[in-house]
């Protein structure tokens, strides 16, 4: 893989555990710390919060009768998701130790926690619970393909991707046959920096 590949790749990776510590120094911009997993405001933040409620009624009204019809079909679409959700579940707990892969962390990816917050009502807590769920699902599926897709094609494509998923620049340059027969055990295996990261992970618990 080419050397200044290798290095931007690997400062992107930087410049995200960076702007996650920023993003954890914004906790107190917002009155409110984690405890056991779980954001903890302060009583006074809670009750301004609740005091500028609006009623479902309310919150309805500020959008187009078109689009509340769309409702059903949005809702419609938790039943593909739930499905795969359950399969790839299973398909993960069951191929994954064979290829040697290390498993995906569900409450990694799957994070219900917006749909809690004081300040919505209960039209926006459910919406809220819908899209936490439906995009977790798909960010947990996203990452499972991705460790897959590194096992068995580890290939990147012609055409530059727009949205990259995480195991993407540790694939072979496309047309890089010389490489590709030479490293493809090795590459399809390469999977020591999530042992790395959940190393670090344990020792910052």
């Amino acid at each position: 893989m080419n050397e200044k590949i290798n290095s931007i790749a690997q400062q992107i990776r930087e410049l995200q555990v960076e702007l996650e510590a920023e993003l954890k120094k914004k906790q107190s911009d917002f009155f409110y710390r984690i405890e056991n997993s779980k954001a903890v405001f302060e009583q006074k933040v809670i009750n301004e919060g609740k005091a500028k409620i609006v009623s479902s009624l309310e919150y309805l009204s500020s959008f187009s009768m078109l689009a509340v019809l769309t409702i059903p079909f949005i809702w419609a679409m938790m039943i593909p998701a739930l499905l795969v959700d359950i399969f790839v579940t299973i398909y993960q707990y069951i191929c994954f130790p064979i290829y040697k892969i290390p498993k995906v962390k569900r409450g990694d990816y799957i994070i219900m926690d917006r749909y809690n917050l004081f300040y919505l009502d209960q039209v926006e807590k459910v919406n809220c619970w819908y899209c936490e769920y439906f995009n977790g699902v798909i960010y947990y599926v996203r990452e499972i393909a991705a460790r897959t897709e590194q096992f068995w094609c580890p290939i990147k494509h012609a055409k530059n991707i727009k949205d990259k998923h995480s195991r993407y620049d540790y694939f072979f340059d496309y047309g890089d046959y010389t490489a590709y027969r030479k490293e493809l055990e090795k590459r399809r295996s390469s999977f020591e920096d999530l042992k790395e990261k959940k190393d670090t992970e344990h020792k910052d618990a």
